[in-house]
């Protein structure tokens, strides 16, 4: 039997993390530490809330002494590092929070795994599993081939370049002390329960209520797509076959233009509004609720600094030693997230009117399931 702790467990890759891990290993323990900053949504846990293999914590990955003392408590064998600070655009204007908690975050976790783990020896077997990303590779030429695992760190951004210096740090964990490691970089990851500032979850809720879609540029900065669950199946792949001290790229091997991402977008709304008289009631404010084109709303808007213009991942090695594949298509994983969108409109309206908080103490109390 597993005992995971997941950080960052209520965000997004994380929660689908948490309900893919108790679906597919119910006997397994999760307990998921996680500080609910802005993206972190104690909702996105509802539905597993109150089972007895499930605990949450709400508290900071900085807090070694929290740490070292669930690793102890629930004698977890396997960490799940997702937790961080992951918008590009919030890192430009504000790079110091990315800092504390991408960087002295993971190195206070690894810390406190080397005293419970290589010191104490509380467990006989331990993985610590780091959540990375592709942008740390940097950016690549229209012509360049994709990343590969041992393409060299070019990270443009300070969120890349948080990422890369915790990426450094595992590895160093890993050769300095024998922590047993694993990380993956994975690519632009879609679907439930994603905060709706990124590129595919804005572009639905501004579709649903017909507010203007802001393309960056000129919209053909490209990207490698990769569905949620199939991310989710990648990282178990890597927890249970995936060699200590190895790097794994997990890619949906799906590149596309961020302008003809919104444009498929579009006609996804436009075809499910124009066969569903429930869904032109419900979001009147859409175009399609009145026979327009949704891509009417596109704008295209001034670039951000640094925006690299295109990633693409190279899977051939998990591919190839782990059996993993991408199994959702990405007309499949558009159309699932969109009807996601609309089935969950309280999920996402309490985001964005800004209510998400005063509802969290309503629903749950300051300290019910809380440590």
């Amino acid at each position: 039997m597993r005992s995971l702790l997941v950080t960052g467990g209520a965000g997004f890759i994380g929660s689908n993390f948490v309900h893919y891990w108790l679906k597919h290993y119910p006997g397994d323990r999760v307990v998921v530490l996680d500080a609910l900053t802005y993206a972190g949504n104690l909702a996105s846990l509802d539905p597993i809330r109150g089972r007895p293999e499930f605990r949450f914590v709400h508290g900071d990955i900085r807090d070694g002494s929290l740490v070292e003392r669930l690793l102890r408590e629930e004698r977890t064998n396997t960490i799940v590092h997702f937790a961080a600070e992951s918008h590009v655009d919030r890192s430009i204007h504000g790079p110091g929070a990315f800092i504390e908690t991408n960087v002295l975050g993971t190195y206070t976790l690894l810390e406190a795994a080397r005293r419970v783990w290589l010191e104490e020896r509380v467990v006989a077997q331990h993985r610590f599993h780091h959540v990375s990303t592709d942008e740390v590779y940097g950016s690549l030429n229209p012509e360049d081939p994709p990343f590969v695992e041992t393409t060299p760190y070019a990270p443009n951004s300070p969120y890349s370049a948080s990422k890369a210096a915790s990426d450094h740090l595992v590895r160093a964990y890993h050769h300095t002390y024998g922590l047993e490691v694993t990380t993956s970089n994975c690519s632009n990851n879609y679907g439930p329960y994603h905060f709706p500032e990124k590129l595919i979850p804005l572009m639905i809720v501004n579709i649903l209520d017909g507010r203007p879609l802001p393309v960056y540029g000129d919209g053909r900065n490209v990207r490698d797509w990769l569905y949620v669950g199939d991310h989710c199946r990648g990282i178990d792949l890597i927890l249970k076959h995936g060699e200590p001290g190895q790097v794994y790229n997990i890619g949906g091997r799906c590149e596309l233009q961020n302008i003809e991402l919104v444009r498929a977008l579009c006609r996804i709304a436009d075809e499910e509004f124009a066969g569903n008289p429930e869904l032109r009631r419900r979001f009147a404010s859409c175009p399609a609720a009145r026979g327009i084109g949704c891509e009417t709303l596109i704008r295209f808007v001034k670039d951000r600094p640094g925006h690299d213009r295109r990633y693409a991942i190279d899977c051939t090695k998990i591919e190839r030693e782990l059996g993993f594949k991408p199994l959702v298509t990405l007309e499949q994983g558009l159309r699932a997230t969109f009807a996601w969108y609309v089935a969950n409109e309280q999920w996402w309206r309490l985001i964005m009117d800004g209510s998400y908080r005063q509802w969290i103490r309503q629903q749950y109390g300051q300290s019910e399931g809380v440590a």
